[in-house]
């Protein structure tokens, strides 16, 4: 795959990633009948963001530490925003 093209291919991915996670928070199944709703955004958050760390920021290649230096950093806040919202139901 030519370099362009996984970006291109990120892009759209990202794209159908944000428009789920639109629909998904502007549909309701957020609320406290639907306790999946929140954790699924957050998943598609983390989705979004490991692309943007590894394709867009160009990680995929860099030293092993900075990559998971970003990724745990990454997983931690989602995981935390989680962890926060069932805690505060």
């Amino acid at each position: 795959m030519t370099p362009s093209h996984r970006i291109s291919t990120a892009w759209a991915l990202l794209l159908l990633a944000t428009a789920l996670t639109w629909a998904l928070g502007d549909s309701g199944y957020t609320g406290l009948s639907a306790a999946w709703g929140v954790p699924l955004i957050f998943a598609l958050a983390a989705f979004k963001g490991a692309w943007v760390i590894l394709d867009f920021m160009e990680l995929r290649h860099a030293p092993r530490l900075w990559r998971w230096l970003l990724l745990g950093w990454l997983g931690l806040v989602c995981l935390a925003i989680v962890l926060l919202w069932v805690a505060g139901r």
